[in-house]
């Protein structure tokens, strides 16, 4: 299904009441590095800060998924202020999931969602704000078909805002040797 989707320049411009979400730049990289190399920011996410080579490394995948694949992730600003409060979007990672193996799955085999808000911006809504924008774009895009996406169990935040996307649990498995919950839509 990932290899009919036909790719793109660049990521298009969504807006929502309080939020822009956009393509990635250049001159987003001091604010990428600094959300990722909070511990706050990747408790969950893989459990430790991000060097700057490894947030250098993501902001290029952003831009490659745009390229390559035709859809990808967006910067997420807050309207009345400009600022980069985070990164919302689509993936396919290729990611390898453990026990139980998930590789083949038709619920895996989709694109992945994923969400990260800089700790300034978590509790107002922002998330679930700029992930139904998301939603609403790539059912757009994709047609009717699966998504998923990946949350620490203990992450009950972005559970909340998976179901309220209508994301529902799937498969415990792990990843990178971490549990993680396989949700679908």
């Amino acid at each position: 299904m990932l290899s009919t989707i036909r790719p793109a320049a660049q990521a298009p411009v969504l807006e929502t009441g309080r939020l822009k979400l956009r393509g990635h730049r250049l001159d987003d990289f001091i604010p990428c590095a600094a959300m990722w190399a909070d511990p706050i920011v990747t408790r969950y996410i893989g459990g430790k800060p991000s060097s700057e080579e490894e947030s250098w490394t993501r902001l290029l995948r952003y831009v490659g998924h745009w390229a390559l694949l035709g859809f990808g992730y967006w910067v997420v600003e807050e309207k009345a202020t400009g600022n980069f409060i985070g990164e919302v979007g689509y993936a396919d990672y290729k990611r390898n999931l453990g026990d139980p193996s998930l590789k083949g799955t038709p619920e895996i085999d989709t694109p992945e969602i994923g969400w990260v808000l800089a700790p300034q911006s978590h509790g107002k809504g922002y998330a679930t704000e700029a992930v139904r924008a998301v939603i609403a774009w790539g059912d757009g895009h994709f047609g009717p078909s699966r998504t998923h996406c990946l949350i620490h169990p203990e992450n009950l935040p972005s559970i909340r805002v998976a179901e309220k996307c209508g994301y529902r649990e799937f498969q415990l498995t792990t990843y990178n040797g971490h549990l993680t919950t396989v949700f679908v839509r």
